[in-house]
């Protein structure tokens, strides 16, 4: 009598439109986990009240809708520094310097992206009021 364990095969691939379902079905379960990170809460926060005070600073549609993309792509870079985290996590559970860095890493792309949305109010602003 043979010991061998079977081994399933890969999953098949959905296609058509069972893979848009699963497909937004998986972005709205990573949307869940970066709900439950406090820093992209803060961000969600940080851009309500930019467009809020866009909006009755009469800001162009032109500079909101690049407003929305910036913020569109820090919102991504968290959600990919939040996967980083979580791998790194799980892969060195006790301080390593590589874990350090990794996770410095992917905190610094953040960062610039919250400073690029910063400067693009502030331009729009400054715009705005007439002193740019």
């Amino acid at each position: 009598m043979s010991r061998t364990r079977s081994v399933p095969g890969p999953v098949p691939k959905k296609r058509g439109l069972h893979h848009v379902f699963a497909a937004t079905g998986y972005s709205i379960g990573g949307l869940r986990v970066l709900w439950r990170q406090e820093a992209f809460r803060h961000e969600l926060l940080v851009a309500s009240v930019v467009f809020l005070l866009h909006a009755l600073t009469g800001v162009s549609m032109v500079a909101i809708l690049a407003q929305a993309i910036c913020f569109a792509i820090l919102f991504a870079a968290e959600a990919i520094n939040t996967a980083i985290e979580h791998i790194v996590d799980h892969l060195s559970p006790e301080w390593s310097t590589f874990a350090k860095e990794t996770k410095d890493l992917g905190s610094a792309a953040v960062f610039c992206l919250l400073v690029a949305n910063g400067g693009l109010a502030v331009g729009v602003w400054l715009r705005v009021l007439g002193l740019l």
